[in-house]
């Protein structure tokens, strides 16, 4: 039987992840078997400046875990599994999918994005969502086409009045 320090440090683990998936906008879990530990150290190194965090818990206490904040991930808790969580939605999900292109031993399996389950299509799909700044390109130049068709027309009007 074990002891109760050893329950009360396994309780503190639980809730330590029940706060981290409460906490982060972007819960991803993935298999990094056979990747080395600068692998790991490279991982981690990207995805500080994105605000999230790479951990590796037992899986029997990460399933207590996500009982508590009721999401289902049994069938992706086995064999050895890390944890991603991020504050932001997108940049954790596009750091972690440029790494395991990258590395083909880094297998993402499941996810939990802004507190439901998600797929690996849906993994997919936000990896491929432009960034904050590609957006704000997309837009800037496509308001800028009406901006310039207005120059050109108002250009054109004004040479017809000089005639």
């Amino acid at each position: 039987m074990a002891s109760q320090k050893i329950l009360d440090m396994k309780k503190n683990v639980v809730s330590e992840i029940v706060d981290k998936i409460n906490n982060s906008e972007t819960v991803i879990v993935f298999q990094y078997q056979g990747l080395t530990v600068s692998d790991l150290s490279e991982l981690r190194k990207s995805l500080r400046p994105v605000d999230a965090e790479v951990k590796v818990y037992k899986n029997t206490l990460l399933k207590r875990a996500l009982d508590e904040v009721n999401v289902d991930l049994t069938d992706f808790l086995e064999g050895p599994n890390a944890i991603l969580f991020g504050k932001n939605l997108l940049e954790p999900i596009k750091v972690i999918s440029e790494f395991a292109k990258k590395n083909n031993k880094l297998d993402i399996r499941v996810g939990i994005i802004s507190g439901s389950r998600a797929d690996l299509d849906v993994i997919k799909d936000y990896a491929s969502i432009p960034s904050r700044e590609g957006l704000l390109t997309m837009l800037a130049g496509g308001m800028i086409q009406y901006v310039r068709d207005l120059a050109i027309g108002l250009n054109l009007y004004a040479e017809q009045l000089e005639k």
